[in-house]
């Protein structure tokens, strides 16, 4: 790879991982650019992850202020209110990564996804979007897909895949987000603002879009349905196993060592199961 060789005191901090990637690889991660947008619970944990991992910047987009679940899930918020008083999320997760590795420049966006130009995302070489309407996942900037070893379709492109073209054996949890983010967008709610009370037009909604794709209702249980619109506030023990696959999944993409995750992955709290599922745009019909 073509750029500056890792300094001195690059190598000596970063030595174990360079034992286990290589300097190539570690070269790689400090010149890359991050740029994230919504700093919940996960998403903490994955920065966390990459900021130890040694990229070479980070720059994070929140300008929400912190709410009583947000103290709860996410750990880069100090507990004292004198600290956090009059700071956005961003602000104060920006104050605790500087801390985790001063070699790593963390900085603050101000504004929202859908303010920045084209030319604002060119500046970054992976984008991480949390608390995301369904409608600003499918800017597009986020279509283009990457090219490695494996060919991967956008977000819109895999959820826009007919339910009856996919593997009887897709995991419930696909169906299941994909009612609740119709259910968002009809409603224009933000992600993850329902409640049991929403339950009703929830499961309407189901039965409709099973009938739209020709799929039994029985693959969206109506329990786990119930689950999803009940428990929506992050637990974090899953913050931390999500934000570490995804922290693995930049680090792979960066550093070009090994595949990628391809193309969702699912995590259920109620069993400890984590499932890769492989959507893509031109789905084999095979069952």
């Amino acid at each position: 790879m073509d750029g500056e060789e890792l300094t001195a005191q690059e190598t000596a901090l970063y030595d174990r991982q360079i034992r286990v990637w290589g300097a190539d690889a570690q070269r790689r991660l400090s010149k890359a650019h991050i740029l994230v947008s919504g700093m919940r619970g996960t998403v903490a944990e994955f920065c966390k992850n990459i900021v130890l991992a040694g990229v070479g910047s980070l720059t994070l987009v929140d300008d929400r202020t912190v709410t009583e679940e947000a103290l709860f899930s996410n750990f880069l918020i100090p507990p004292e209110e004198n600290l956090y008083s009059g700071k956005t999320l961003a602000e104060l997760c920006c104050d605790s990564l500087k801390d985790f590795n001063p070699m790593v420049h963390v900085s603050v966006e101000k504004g929202d996804l859908s303010s920045f130009d084209v030319g604002f995302f060119d500046k970054f070489d992976v984008i991480v979007v949390s608390c995301c309407s369904l409608a600003a996942l499918k800017l597009s900037i986020f279509k283009e897909t990457i090219n490695c070893q494996l060919q991967y379709p956008s977000f819109e492109e895999a959820v826009s895949v007919p339910w009856k073209a996919l593997p009887r054996k897709m995991s419930k949890l696909f169906f299941a987000m994909r009612v609740i983010e119709k259910f968002e967008e009809a409603e224009g709610r933000n992600p993850g603002a329902v409640s049991i009370s929403d339950l009703p037009g929830v499961l309407k909604l189901k039965k409709e879009l099973c009938d739209v794709h020709s799929l039994c209702e029985s693959h969206i249980p109506d329990t786990l349905l119930r689950r999803v619109v009940t428990n929506t506030s992050e637990f974090p023990p899953v913050c931390a196993v999500v934000g570490g696959i995804l922290g693995q999944e930049v680090i792979k993409s960066i550093s070009g060592k090994r595949d990628l995750l391809k193309n969702f992955f699912f995590f259920d709290a109620l069993d400890g199961k984590g499932i890769i599922e492989d959507i893509a745009s031109e789905p084999n019909t095979g069952r």
